[in-house]
């Protein structure tokens, strides 16, 4: 295990904010938070890369509308999945910092300096936003026991702290992500960034945010299947030497 976490070195300087936008069909969300993406005040330049998963509703057409020298959108000719769209985000961000923002209003860009702090700082080279500590519109109840349930998986497995993992908040120095290959396609990108940045000795801090869950009728994609694909690739990668 790497003892590169990064901490005591000193604030390191960093120039730009990659922010990775996944999207498929957003079209009712996706303007709204490009606006607000587009009003954060942050003291970094920021790229948004915004990546169309394949989307069928019409959120392309906005997109292309939206485009311009700030925001840069990829499209993938068929839906791949969150992960995938977050790779290829990923490999096209030319920021220092990466930064993964939904399209689906559940995580406010205001909440952006809370999750800089720690690494301006040179606290963390990764922080999560924890939707557990903060304020929030809670979320179905099934999805709150499969947060808890692979959470805890996590911090036995690994033996870290956190208090939610699934968070899609998730902030990286790059040179933390350069050292990993992801391989997940869907949802199962969080357990699996998350497994591979504690094994090479990252430690992740986490701060309070603000959440606004959906609920099914409102779009919301991540199902209880889901839950299975976190849970297999929680012990996969725990058991694996590939990062």
């Amino acid at each position: 295990m790497d003892s590169d976490t990064g901490e005591g070195a000193g604030p390191p300087k960093y120039r730009t904010l990659s922010v990775i936008v996944p999207v498929f069909n957003e079209r009712g969300t996706v303007a709204e938070i490009i606006r607000r993406v587009r009003s954060v005040e942050v003291p970094l330049d920021v790229e948004v890369v915004v990546v169309d998963d394949g989307s069928t509703d019409g959120s392309d057409k906005i997109l292309a509308a939206l485009q311009d020298s700030t925001v840069r959108v990829l499209t993938h000719g068929t839906n791949r999945g969150k992960g995938a769209a977050i790779r290829s985000g990923i490999e096209a961000a030319r920021g220092d910092l990466i930064l993964i923002q939904d399209a689906d209003l559940e995580y406010d860009p205001d909440d952006w300096h809370l999750l800089l702090a720690p690494v301006l700082k040179g606290k963390a080279k990764v922080v999560y936003g924890s939707r557990f500590t903060g304020e929030r519109m809670n979320m179905l109840p099934s999805h709150w026991v499969g947060n808890r349930f692979l959470t805890l998986v996590t911090n036995v497995l690994y033996r870290s702290t956190l208090s939610d993992m699934e968070t899609c908040y998730k902030l990286f120095d790059r040179v933390v992500l350069d050292g990993i290959t992801i391989e997940s396609d869907r949802f199962d990108f969080e357990p699996e960034i998350t497994a591979k940045v504690l094994r090479r000795g990252f430690r992740i801090y986490e701060v309070p945010i603000s959440y606004a869950g959906r609920e099914l009728d409102e779009g919301k994609k991540i199902s209880w299947r889901d839950g299975f694909s976190a849970l297999r690739a929680l012990v996969k990668y725990r058991f694996t030497r590939r990062f």
